[in-house]
This record gives structure tokens, C-alpha cells and sequence, in this order.
């Protein structure tokens, strides 16, 4: 679900630390967006991440 297809950019774990230093376990997703794409000279719905449609990794299908 979360993770592009282009940079296979996923889900990351960590800690979450409140002020009294009390701890839990958190997850950090990326910004996946479902996009009309062109992936080998057709149009398809690929799950791409904004760090990679900024860049132009990605041409978006019209």
C-alpha cells in the first residue's frame, strides 16, 4: 500500500518519545499518491511518491 514504485520508498519504524519519556512504537509512511503514468510507452496506475513526481522520474499521462 504505501510504498512507490519508482524509488521503493516504504514504510520506516521508529520510537515515539513523549515529554515524560514515555515510549511507543510509531511508523512513519511517505507520500504515496495514486497517478495515470506512462510505464513503458502505455498508460498505467502506478503508486508513486511526491518526492518522485517533483523531480520528473515520473511523466504523467493526460
Amino acid at each position: 500500500m504505501a510504498k512507490c514504485e519508482i524509488c521503493n520508498k516504504e514504510l520506516k519504524f521508529g520510537i515515539q518519545v513523549s515529554h515524560s519519556h514515555r515510549r511507543s512504537n510509531r511508523t512513519w509512511k511517505p507520500n504515496v499518491k495514486k497517478v495515470k503514468a506512462i510505464v513503458n510507452g502505455t498508460p498505467c496506475r502506478v503508486n508513486v511518491c511526491t518526492r518522485c513526481l517533483r523531480s520528473g522520474k515520473v511523466t504523467r499521462a493526460v
